[in-house]
């Protein structure tokens, strides 16, 4: 395991170094070399031994190995980082000598220290009797001409070294000015390294620009993944890749952090469930942070910390508002200069967050401390927040102080724009804060719910939350025209309600208004299913132009691009092309609306021959398919629509008559689709005049076992490929059966060998050296 505390060797007997030399002791150096004429402890000179099954630091180690251009090195961090095994690991692997002191409180004197330095230094290579005769013990005490002599006696040294002074934050004042003195006097190739919890004090400023300074702070000594891991495995645990990556994020590479979590972990039980369920506040940290730091602190300090513990981030302005006082500035700089698991988040020092683990045993202090201040907090932290313009701050806050109407207010004005710019997945988590009972209560909220479990696919929560919203919004004429957007999208009662209802919508919602684009959307997909393409056209152009949200202008770009491809195929790709740059910049690929983008670039591909490319992109539009129900329904048959067409291109009879099985199941829920369905029947018409696949010829495989095809051409297990796609082990296991049998195959690789001759991956991808080798028809 990492070092968590400072190791000291215990002094050796001292019989081995003391002689008597007249009325005087005197510490005989090592291998016969001349006494000292003063005595110090080996122990505080000698290295600290690794123990076994130490995480070697390699990077970090070769980082100071290369590091010999800086005379000084800083290495600061808090408790539990690690740094004094570092520091050990790296003198084991220097071609440099080190000499180590182990300092603390008790040598924060010139004359002690001085002592101490020349004792460490005289192990590496003798000093001269000059440097050392000004410390002997029964002279005056003279720290001024022996810092002299040892600085002159250092800067003569032609072999480099290193010095290595650990717990260099006890030293103030003479004694680390002396240290700041011997640092003007190291030689080229030499170095001294201060490591402890706080920066020294030295005049750092004055050093950064003086001269090379190299600084290693918690982020340089926490540990990377791979270490992470090898720490996890030292202390018993055998993890996931996944939560390793969690675990690391968790503790911000902090070793102790990852080393006591792993002890939770296993005294808890199952630990792949446990070793993420562990917080700051579990016993083995909280005892860690309280003897380590919070015991030693100040009643005032610990009731600001606990305090502020409510806030994600920390500024001066907002302690100061949140607490009710003033300073609160300063206050965060001094908790940062004392390294007390405090983190910048700027360079100018003006905002701070505190490391997640020690957040959560403050949290838990103020819970047991002082638990009806929490709600208090957090509400003068959303009214701070409120009056500074930032609503997503103001709505985390307000439902952290249970203000239910602050909070639904505030995410009803939001939730539309962030989630049709890419932030669908946070405006979900905060919409699962509304349960059943408080939904009837915001109308608001529950019809952005409604949109969202829509286009999620999900139409039996989408009906319940929009039945909600129809229940509490009958008095709100912003709220009931959202309502109609949503039911006219829904399509339940037929193409000319539909328009009916977002005409009726329109007419209320002003053209600022969040939801004007989607109702314009909506409007223009009424008179697509009329059969009224010009007017369509118009509505989506309009849609495109004046709508600011990703998401309504890629959809409507596409829209337009598939009108235009039917006499028009260069301004088809131009729209589609738009609409991808949109999708892109928005990050808007995981949406289902944009799989109408994907499907019609798909067949702009094929109408230039580009196959493979073409193929590939039918794969992910079929991946994103599954989310699109009659929750939609005409934009959900309108994409199967297309990647009907698609595979009919490619002579790919199975594979279109599953799709055109998809919309049929749509249509027979939701069978007023006005020519979708007309669509819907030529289609089918077009699949049935295809020949039969011959023997072997035709791949028989549904969209899903498709869209699974190109990951059995990667390394990937079937549990990695299911976590990809969503679905269990087991589901992924089925899949591959029924495409090995439905391809006449055993094996991974012989599937992917066949689906390449057969044109549904592209031909050389994968291969039996790079699959899993247990995945074949048995074993899956």
């Amino acid at each position: 395991m990492i070092q968590l505390t400072r190791a000291l060797t215990p002094a050796e007997p001292r019989s081995d170094g003391l002689r008597k030399a007249g009325a005087r002791a005197v510490l005989v150096g090592p291998a016969g070399q001349a006494a000292l004429p003063f005595e110090v402890a080996d122990s505080k000179t000698r290295i600290p031994p690794l123990r076994p099954g130490t995480v070697s630091r390699t990077a970090l180690v070769n980082r100071l190995r290369a590091a010999g251009a800086f005379p000084l090195v800083l290495a600061v961090a808090p408790a539990g980082y690690g740094k004094t095994t570092l520091l050990a690991q790296w003198a084991a692997r220097d071609v440099r000598p080190f000499a180590w002191v182990s300092v603390d409180e008790g040598d924060d004197d010139p004359a002690t220290l001085l002592r101490l330095i020349a004792a460490a230094l005289d192990r590496v290579e003798p000093l001269p009797a000059s440097a050392l005769e000004p410390l002997a013990p029964e002279r005056r005490p003279a720290p001024a001409r022996a810092l002299q002599r040892l600085g002159a006696a250092l800067g003569a040294r032609r072999s480099p070294f290193v010095l290595v002074l650990d717990g260099a934050d006890a030293l103030t004042e003479d004694a680390i000015a002396a240290v700041g003195t011997l640092v003007g006097h190291i030689p080229s190739g030499s170095m001294i390294v201060l490591a402890g919890r706080v920066v020294p004090e030295l005049p750092v400023a004055a050093l950064r620009a003086g001269g090379p300074l190299l600084e290693l702070g918690p982020f340089e000594l926490g540990l990377s993944r791979r270490e992470a891991e090898l720490l996890l495995r030292g202390a018993g645990l055998e993890l996931e890749d996944a939560v390793i990556n969690q675990l690391v994020e968790r503790t911000e590479g902090w070793p102790a952090g990852l080393y006591l979590t792993a002890l939770s972990a296993l005294a808890g039980g199952d630990e792949q469930q446990d070793v993420l369920a562990v917080t700051g506040a579990d016993r083995y940290l909280a005892d860690y942070f309280r003897s380590e730091y919070l015991t030693r602190l100040a009643p005032e300090r610990r009731t600001f910390l606990r305090r502020t513990a409510v806030l994600e981030t920390m500024t001066g302005p907002l302690c100061d508002a949140v607490l009710e006082r003033k300073g609160s500035g300063l206050e965060l700089a001094s908790l940062e200069q004392a390294n007390l698991f405090v983190v910048p988040l700027d360079r100018h020092r003006g905002a701070y967050r505190y490391h997640h683990l020690f957040r959560e045993l403050l949290q838990q202090e103020l819970q047991e401390h002082e638990p009806e201040l929490v709600p208090v907090l957090n509400q003068r932290a959303a009214d701070w927040f409120e009056a500074k313009g930032d609503p997503e701050a103001t709505l985390g806050y307000s439902h952290a102080a249970g203000n239910e109407e602050s909070a639904a207010r505030i995410l009803s004005s939001i939730a539309m724009p962030l989630s049709a710019a890419g932030r669908v997945s946070a405006v979900e988590s905060w919409l699962e804060r509304f349960d059943d009972e408080t939904l009837d209560r915001y109308p608001a909220v529950a019809v952005e719910g409604s949109r969202i479990h829509a286009l999620r696919g999900r139409p039996d929560e989408a009906e319940a939350w929009l039945a909600a919203a129809e229940r509490g919004g009958a008095g709100d004429r912003s709220t009931k025209a959202c309502i109609e957007v949503l039911r006219a999208a829904m399509c339940v009662e037929g193409p000319k309600q539909m328009l009916a209802r977002s005409k009726s919508a329109l007419a209320e919602l002003a053209p600022e208004h969040p939801w004007h684009p989607w109702a314009l959307v909506v409007n223009g997909g009424a008179y697509l299913l009329l059969g009224d393409e010009e007017a369509a056209d118009r509505v989506f152009a309009e849609a495109a132009t004046t709508s600011t949200q990703p998401e309504s202008q890629a959809l409507a770009l596409s829209e337009r691009a598939l009108l235009a491809a039917r006499h028009d195929d260069d301004l088809a790709e131009t729209l589609a092309l738009e609409a991808r740059r949109l999708i892109e910049d928005g990050q808007l690929d995981n949406y289902p609306t944009s799989a109408l983008d994907l499907a019609a670039g798909a067949r702009a591909l094929l109408r230039h021959g580009q196959w493979d490319e073409a193929r590939r992109q039918l794969t992910i539009t079929q991946r994103l398919a599954p989310s699109l129900t009659y929750a939609i329904p005409w934009l959900s048959v309108q994409v199967r629509l297309e990647l009907g067409e698609a595979h009919v291109t490619l002579r790919d009879r199975n594979g279109a008559r599953a799709l055109l099985e998809e919309a049929k199941e749509i249509l027979a829920l939701r069978p007023s689709l006005g020519v979708l369905a007309d669509q819907v029947a030529e289609l089918e018409l077009q699949v049935d005049a295809m020949p039969d696949p011959a023997n072997r010829g035709g791949s028989g495989l549904t969209p899903a076992e498709l869209r699974l095809l190109p990951l059995l051409s990667t390394h990937l297990s079937f549990r990695e490929i299911g976590e990809r796609l969503f679905v269990s082990r087991n589901t992924i296991k089925t899949q591959a059966i029924s495409v090995y049998r439905k391809l006449g195959v055993s094996s991974r690789s012989d599937a992917i060998a066949r689906a390449g001759e057969l044109g549904l991956v592209e031909a050389g991808v994968g291969g039996a050296s790079g699959l899993p080798a247990d995945e074949s028809v048995a074993s899956a």
